[in-house]
């Protein structure tokens, strides 16, 4: 019954329902190694509109964010990358901003975005407004992955099925603000923690190796 009463409101709404297994990584917060596997089944329910008008993607500096989790899943699968997922507050977040400013916006992170990751935003805005299957899409992934703070960053790949009538979330961690790290050299200690949740990667593939070191005005590595 449950299931005919979706197919319904799939009709008369035109959209499409997809159901999502998570087979949930979860990382110790005091131990980014220590894994613990659970399986979520069933648990996350996303709209996507067959319309939809707003771009699947959005340019931030050299990278390409997109805002269609199915969108970055088809690059993700093409490419074979996990999704890099930001949820965050874009007009309100300070930390977010803070995030984007001291680790998204360095070389050193665009370069290794580009060779590891497909990128995708999440946006909670309080001020301006997101299309209602954008909203519907962003909470969706909230609550499967438990986001409780901003800025949150999830890794993972989505599995279609063989049947195509559900996917699986396999979540490889998560970090957030890279804390601690040396001032003016964040993003060292947030690509540090972002590629040991790479070597949680089952499938074997190793993250790509992006130079973080100083370099002075001559182009010569400081020893």
């Amino acid at each position: 019954m449950a299931f005919k009463n979706l197919g319904f409101a799939a009709n008369v709404f035109r959209k499409r329902w997809i159901f999502v297994v998570i087979d949930h990584y979860k990382l110790n917060n005091k131990n980014m190694h220590n894994i613990k596997h659970t399986l979520l089944a069933l648990t996350l329910l996303v709209s996507v509109c067959l319309n939809a008008q707003q771009p699947a993607t959005h340019k931030e500096g050299e990278l390409d964010w997109y805002v269609e989790v199915i969108k970055a899943n088809e690059v993700s699968r093409a490419q074979h990358k996990p999704i890099f997922a930001f949820f965050t507050g874009s007009d309100w977040c300070g930390w977010c901003k803070k995030l984007q400013h001291d680790v998204f916006a360095k070389p050193a992170f665009v370069s290794w975005a580009k060779k590891n990751v497909v990128l995708l935003e999440l946006d909670f805005p309080r001020s301006k407004t997101l299309a209602p299957e954008m909203v519907q899409q962003n909470n969706s992934l909230q609550q499967a992955f438990k986001v409780q703070g901003f800025p949150t960053i999830w890794m993972f790949y989505m599995n279609k099925s063989a049947d195509s009538a559900t996917f699986t979330l396999q979540a490889l961690g998560s970090c957030g603000y890279p804390g601690g790290a040396e001032q003016g050299r964040e993003e060292v200690k947030f690509l540090a923690d972002a590629n040991a949740i790479l070597a949680n990667d089952t499938a074997g593939r190793k993250p790509a190796v992006v130079n973080t070191k100083p370099v002075t005005a001559k182009g010569k590595k400081k020893k």
